[in-house]
């Protein structure tokens, strides 16, 4: 059995009267994802528990099959397995963003989506500040990433992390053109946090990267902002769990740390970005030829999620059509032409063009191929979902029914 699972990140939606009172995806060209419908089911899943954020990082790992409720430990240390960083029990790892905040609004939380060389120089600066902190010093750690995404790292070995479960902080793309007065981190340790993103405003503001990508008509990056801290999860290997050897093709360190934690081989694709602009033809033609080395390939894409994070319809629908013509459809046309298979096209979360955030709630799902009997629907999209009698309201288990393990 071949199986394939694409995840068009937060392409679930509410209707828009843009689109004559449809979603995104019920508005977008899809025929292949609406053929995959057709000649299967439609379900519906929730992969945010409401007591978890509904991020990509909950969101994802249930959609992998994880139960997140009982290994979802905070974002960042799934990012820090994706660079091959090592959480020791002591240590925390923490989201650090680059970000544009304007008069107390979040103005852009990608900073103009910051080139990964600038980030580097900036985080340098703040690696050096630390080293003349000496409560700092020997614990903290900078980590560059990619463009804005980026990591710190608490040693708790050399001086115990102030951190503690009940920590919390906000995700910067939840605050994007609102106050972020009410949002900086609270709880054990977020002192610690907020000083740090406090003292980045006045090294950054005079910055020489700063500097130039102003003098360009670029916005500048004002600060860091402190986020996702956690712990290392510990996550069975999908093949022990599910039987099935899999791979992931995606831009995101977020879907890499968790290919890596579930001991997948991770595909890097030239010109995928995790942005609009990803090349989603490179990622297809890599997706077809995966499959002839392991049994499952699952290809993550960005970018319907950056459109909605930007409140852009035209690219939300632009990005799922995309998806549908150069990743779904050659996906459908490899997996019939070979022996057993089954395919699922599932986003993670629902993100609101309306509020351009994350949000709980059901996706729609599509599964097909080899033993699933065909239901009523004929198109794929979030109406068919909510009406369906198919439902996996912890979404997890959704995973063990595409694999054939219900």
């Amino acid at each position: 059995m071949k199986y394939a699972i694409i995840i068009p990140d937060g392409a679930a939606d509410e209707p828009q009267a843009e689109l004559g009172g449809r979603t995104p995806l019920e508005a977008a060209n899809t025929p292949a994802m609406d053929a995959v419908a057709a000649a299967g089911v439609v379900a519906r899943a929730c992969h945010t528990p409401r007591r978890l954020p509904a991020g990509s990082e909950v969101g994802n790992m249930s959609l992998l099959g994880y139960d997140p409720i009982a290994n979802f430990t905070g974002r960042a240390p799934i990012e820090a397995a994706a660079q091959g960083i090592e959480l020791g029990v002591e240590d925390w790892a923490v989201r650090c963003n680059l970000v544009t905040v304007e008069d107390q609004v979040m103005r852009d939380f990608t900073a103009d989506h910051i080139s990964t060389e600038e980030a580097a120089k900036l985080l340098a600066t703040m690696q050096d500040y630390v080293a003349t902190q000496p409560s700092l010093r020997s614990a903290v750690h900078f980590v560059p990433g990619v463009s804005y995404r980026n990591l710190m790292i608490w040693r708790g070995v050399s001086v115990p992390a102030p951190f503690a479960e009940e920590t919390r902080s906000t995700p910067p793309h939840d605050l994007t053109d609102k106050s972020i007065t009410e949002d900086f981190p609270r709880g054990p340790g977020s002192d610690v946090l907020a000083a740090l993103m406090d003292k980045s405003v006045d090294l950054f503001r005079d910055h020489p990267v700063n500097v130039v990508r102003q003098g360009y008509g670029q916005r500048p990056a004002t600060n860091i902002w402190l986020w996702g801290l956690g712990r290392a999860p510990h996550l069975q290997p999908f093949e022990l769990a599910y039987g099935v050897r899999g791979a992931m093709i995606t831009a995101v360190d977020l879907l890499r740390g968790l290919a890596t934690l579930i001991e997948w081989k991770r595909i890097e694709v030239p010109g995928a970005t995790g942005y609009i602009d990803t090349d989603y033809a490179a990622k297809g033609r890599y997706a077809v030829a995966a499959l002839d080395e392991v049994d499952l390939i699952c290809v993550h894409v960005e970018a319907s999620d950056e459109a909605s994070h930007q409140g852009d319809v035209v690219a939300k629908v632009r990005a799922i059509e995309e998806i549908d013509r150069h990743i779904v459809a050659p996906l459908v046309e490899r997996l019939q032409a070979g022996g057993d298979w089954r395919i699922m096209v599932s986003p993670d979360h629902p993100t609101f063009l309306r509020t351009k955030t994350h949000t709980h709630g059901d996706v729609p799902v599509a599964m097909a191929g080899t033993g699933i009997a065909a239901d009523e629907f004929t198109s794929y999209g979030d109406a068919n979902a909510a009406q369906s009698r198919l439902a996996f309201d912890e979404g997890w288990r959704a995973m063990a029914w595409f694999i054939g393990r219900k």
